[in-house]
């Protein structure tokens, strides 16, 4: 309810009353789940970093670190058929309203946490060393450009973006071959 409200009426021109209208409940008990709009679209994302701590503790020690992150990465971020149409939604908004734009700043740090900790973990270093924080942000930063193609294109499964970004972060951005094989292999 609240996602179609912010669609059709914008975020910041829809209101806790209206959404609390449109879900039957009152302005009172939706603070009771949520203490502001924002938090609506961002419900499941803790969720969703717990799923990706609990998939990378079920990675093989054998796993290259970087081919780990990237059958993590991907393997969380499989969405049914279903589910696909109110992903793109909440991430159109997230990514044009500079409200949730600021808000997305605390959920992306605890996801680039969880892979810096993986990452400084198959290190040997501390999770806050320059190498596992790299890995974090630059993992993080390639996922949010494969997101916005996705997004822009809406041709393909986000996985394929997401596995092809990672690859290619792997890879050190290497150029596509001549051949014109798909890049990153």
């Amino acid at each position: 309810m609240a996602l179609d409200l912010f669609a059709t009426q914008g975020f910041g021109q829809t209101s806790v009353e209206q959404i609390a209208a449109g879900a039957g409940v009152s302005k009172r008990t939706f603070f009771r789940y949520f203490d502001s709009k924002t938090a609506v679209l961002w419900h499941d994302f803790d969720r969703e970093v717990a799923e990706l701590r609990a998939a990378f503790a079920r990675v093989p020690d054998r796993t290259p670190l970087m081919a780990a992150i990237r059958e993590v990465v991907v393997s969380v971020n499989r969405y049914r058929a279903d589910d696909v149409p109110e992903l793109r939604t909440r991430m159109q908004l997230i990514s044009t309203d500079p409200a949730l734009e600021a808000s997305a700043a605390v959920r992306y740090d605890a996801w680039e946490r969880a892979v810096s900790e993986f990452a400084a973990a198959r290190l040997g270093e501390p999770a806050d060393s320059l190498y596992p924080m790299a890995i974090g942000r630059t993992t993080l930063a390639a996922c949010r450009a494969a997101y916005d193609v996705w997004l822009a294109r809406a041709d393909a499964d986000l996985t394929v973006y997401l596995d092809q970004a990672i690859r290619a972060l792997a890879a050190g951005f290497r150029a596509k071959q001549a051949s014109g094989d798909a890049p990153y292999g």
